[in-house]
């Protein structure tokens, strides 16, 4: 592992740090930054010397989500974004340009929802820390976590509400309840971290410069509890979870999610990147709402 991986990984103090490493372009989400997230947890799950996980991003932005620029399978294309191309295992004939195949859609998002859901399977609690921003498939990963700290300047949102998906992993509903989930998946607003702490989404609000030692500090705290303790009572809370219907509300929002990026107003919606750059899509998108890049200043 060098500085330049997309993912870093690193044990120390009885805690494992896996940090998303683009800084450069907001820690935006590829599939090599995901698999990097899955092969982390997988590697602080075997160690013996791991009693908590931090899930963080470097530079001052946890993650802007998916990276849309960069085609990562969210895309509404007819097969030939990366991740698109292999088929799976069905016959049939070669699909004509800009079909979509909803069976290929699912599969593949389905394959981010099994890899950050590893977050929500580990044995072990994970601490995810909320810099910056979280937007969109960020929140798809984080809100998998146990426990959310957040600094007291950052927001976090599900802005592709507005148009170009739908939650993955669902976990809204599950951590807000019926009202505050509605409140903002509806209408995709950003959640400061005030509000955040408020309605019960975040664990703790500290300040920024405060976030990263807290967050380790509370982390190394479980190494004082039988790590058998740790799992058994963690499956307890997440079963009752999935009893109320988790996974099927799951496979409905990754479903759900192709359906919203191959409209015609998300066709319409990606095609002016081009026409009128993508910033300015985005601020067109967030401006009525004043939120995002188009808080008042």
């Amino acid at each position: 592992m060098t500085d330049q991986d997309p993912v870093l990984y690193e044990e120390r103090d009885d805690i494992a740090v896996i940090t998303l490493n683009r800084p450069e372009k907001k820690n935006t989400l590829t599939d090599a930054v995901i698999q990097g997230i899955a092969d982390g947890i997988d590697a602080a799950t075997k160690s013996p010397d791991v009693a908590a996980i931090v899930l963080r991003g470097a530079g001052d932005t946890f993650t802007a989500g998916y990276d849309l620029t960069a085609g990562t399978g969210t895309g509404t294309a007819g097969g030939d974004e990366p991740g698109w191309s292999t088929p799976y295992g069905a016959k049939g004939p070669e699909p004509r340009d800009g079909a979509w195949d909803p069976v290929r859609d699912y599969q593949f998002m389905g394959n981010n929802v099994r890899r950050f859901m590893k977050v929500w399977e580990c044995p072990k609690p994970v601490i995810g820390e909320v810099r910056g921003w979280a937007v969109g498939g960020a929140t798809d990963l984080v809100l998998c976590a146990d426990l959310l700290y957040m600094a007291s300047d950052a927001h976090i949102g599900y802005a592709p509400s507005r148009i170009f998906g739908t939650p993955t992993t669902m976990m809204w509903v599950y951590r807000l309840g019926l009202e505050h989930a509605k409140q903002f998946l509806l209408t995709g607003r950003a959640i400061d971290a005030e509000t955040a702490h408020r309605i019960g989404l975040v664990s703790h609000v500290c300040e920024p410069d405060e976030l990263s030692a807290v967050v380790e500090a509370e982390a190394r705290r479980f190494r004082h509890i039988p790590a058998n303790q740790l799992a058994l009572n963690k499956m307890l809370v997440n079963q009752a979870f999935e009893n109320m219907g988790l996974r099927t509300s799951q496979m409905l929002g990754t479903f759900f999610d192709g359906v919203t990026r191959h409209t015609e107003e998300a066709y319409r919606w990606v095609e002016a990147f081009d026409e009128k750059g993508f910033r300015e899509v985005i601020r067109e998108r967030d401006a009525p709402w004043e939120d995002y890049g188009e808080r008042p200043r």
